[in-house]
């Protein structure tokens, strides 16, 4: 494991819970990479976010799924970094990325399952994030 693992702002952590479930299939898709693009650029609570300290959460992230115990240690860098308030917002996050590119994958069900049992998101909030995400990422 890294030796000194950084600490996270909110924001990092909000940044890092999106790449954690894009890089959790080991294949990060064009569209769930612009899935968190957008959604750093566009959302109020990123407004002052800089931008070049995601490359630096994308290389903790790939450092520590590398480790035996990294995904532990993951999800206590973002629950130390996040608000509690935050915690749903993190798995909406972690949903859209996920539905982001059409195609649930078993491992990335299985993030999310992890997430919102490490966040303890309430199960019927769980369902209505879930579901927000499935409908905005329709296709014809």
């Amino acid at each position: 494991m890294p030796d000194s693992l950084p600490s996270l702002t909110p924001q990092d952590a909000l940044v890092a819970v999106m790449i954690a479930v894009s890089a959790s299939d080991e294949n990060m898709r064009t569209a769930e990479l612009v899935a968190i693009q957008r959604t750093v650029n566009h959302m109020p609570i990123f407004a002052a976010y800089d931008l070049d300290r995601m490359r630096q959460i994308a290389q903790t992230i790939f450092d520590l799924f590398e480790e035996e115990d990294g995904l532990d240690a993951l999800f206590g860098l973002i629950r130390d970094g996040l608000p509690e308030r935050l915690y749903e917002t993190a798995y909406a996050l972690a949903c859209d990325v996920a539905a982001a590119d059409g195609t649930l994958r078993e491992i990335e069900l299985r993030m999310l399952e992890e997430i919102r049992d490490e966040l303890a998101i309430d199960r019927l909030h769980a369902a209505a994030i879930e579901w927000g995400a499935r409908v905005r990422h329709l296709t014809l």
